[in-house]
């Protein structure tokens, strides 16, 4: 194989791990540490996500010969980052994260399982993650308005690249704060050597229905489902139920160690499927292998990355993770508000979940879905249902 046929697939996929890592993983460890786990339980679960992720991209490229792309689920994280804690703390969480991986595991070996994630609105769905989402976008503004000086820089540098080369506006002003706490804090070195942190699961039922299904829900809708539709405008064909799978076992064995959720990739999927990857789609699963290798190198700088964040002033890391979720959040509100006739419930969910309360131990996502359904079944009660226009067959 010449070095000309691999260059392109293979820096593919190391810019998909790059980007991939580096949007998002500051919302990973934010999660983490909302939902109760110790700055190095939350490392030893982005260590983890990494490893988990970067082997189930290995068997499934390798297998099938095609670019699948997994992912750590973003939503997923930013669900956890608004939670205000869970009954039964950290070991309960992880209970709630081995609950999600075996949902996802059943999705694959029970179809019905799948159809009952697919009776949830679309629109639903998404304003829960617009919910979800909101109060963390919100973040950028207060730290901007209360730090300053720490804040605008990257806040500058995330304006500047979103004009000029957008990919790597979230990844920029990463390294503005990074950059920033390695000129001010302290770091001892022993604390920057990679490490996992094993806890033992426990299981409450608020956390249970609080966390790993609100968990599953946003994983599947908004990281599964779509994940499935980038492959295929690339012309792929993911195994869908072997992926499920994969995910699900990954997620339940990386769980005790810290890792809440891995899934199918979306939107970093279509930088090692599509045209960047190679004129040939039949070489791009190169692109994958080459990512999940990056992945494992970054596993390793994991713990010395997730160190650095701890150490950042107040203010900074959350506003970076802000800017991280903007595009998501602008997505999930188009998405969840499009159509006129289900915009009353999409708002009432994306208003209880922006919310934050906290109900019976079980958290403000779980309950946005039941305010959205059951506004919406007292809505359409009683009314005849309405056809579309493409819907109705013509008589002869």
């Amino acid at each position: 194989m010449s070095e000309e046929t691999t260059h392109g697939p293979v820096m593919a996929g190391v810019v998909t791990a790059l980007v991939g890592f580096s949007s998002s993983f500051v919302v990973v460890l934010a999660g983490l540490v909302a939902v109760g786990a110790t700055p190095a339980q939350a490392a030893s679960g982005l260590a983890t996500l990494l490893v988990t992720q970067s082997l189930g991209m290995l068997w499934l490229s390798l297998r099938h010969r095609i670019p699948v792309t997994l992912a750590w689920s973003t939503p997923g994280a930013a669900l956890l980052a608004t939670s205000t804690g869970v009954t039964g703390g950290w070991s309960a969480a992880v209970g709630a994260f081995v609950a999600t991986g075996v949902l996802i595991v059943l999705t694959a070996l029970v179809p019905k399982v799948g159809d009952l994630v697919a009776a949830i609105p679309h629109s639903l769905a998404r304003a829960m993650l617009a919910g979800v989402l909101l109060p963390l976008c919100i973040a950028p503004v207060t730290a901007l308005v209360d730090s300053p000086a720490a804040v605008a820089p990257l806040v500058m540098t995330w304006l500047v690249l979103l004009r000029l080369a957008p990919r790597w506006a979230v990844p920029g002003a990463l390294l503005v704060a990074l950059g920033t706490v390695l000129a001010t804090a302290r770091i001892d070195a022993a604390d920057l050597a990679p490490h996992l942190a094993w806890t033992t699961p426990t299981w409450s039922l608020s956390a249970l229905v609080g966390i790993a299904l609100p968990l599953y829900v946003v994983t599947m809708a908004s990281q599964n489902v779509p994940g499935v539709a980038v492959m295929s405008g690339f012309g792929y064909r993911v195994p869908w139920r072997e992926s499920l799978a994969v995910t699900g076992i990954g997620t339940v064995a990386g769980a005790p160690t810290g890792g809440h959720a891995i899934n199918l990739a979306a939107i970093s999927a279509a930088l090692s499927a599509g045209p960047t990857a190679g004129p040939d789609p039949r070489r791009r699963w190169i692109a994958a292998v080459s990512a999940s290798v990056a992945y494992l190198v970054l596993a390793v700088a994991s713990t010395a990355l997730a160190t650095l964040v701890a150490a950042a002033a107040d203010g900074v890391m959350q506003a970076a993770a802000g800017l991280a979720l903007l595009g998501t959040l602008g997505a999930a509100l188009a998405e969840g508000l499009a159509d006129p006739a289900e915009r009353e419930p999409a708002a009432a969910t994306l208003v209880v979940a922006a919310s934050g309360v906290t109900v019976l131990g079980i958290g403000a996502a779980f309950w946005a879905l039941v305010a959205g359904l059951l506004l919406r079944g007292f809505l359409r009660a009683g009314r005849a249902p309405v056809v579309r226009p493409s819907e109705r067959t013509s008589s002869t």
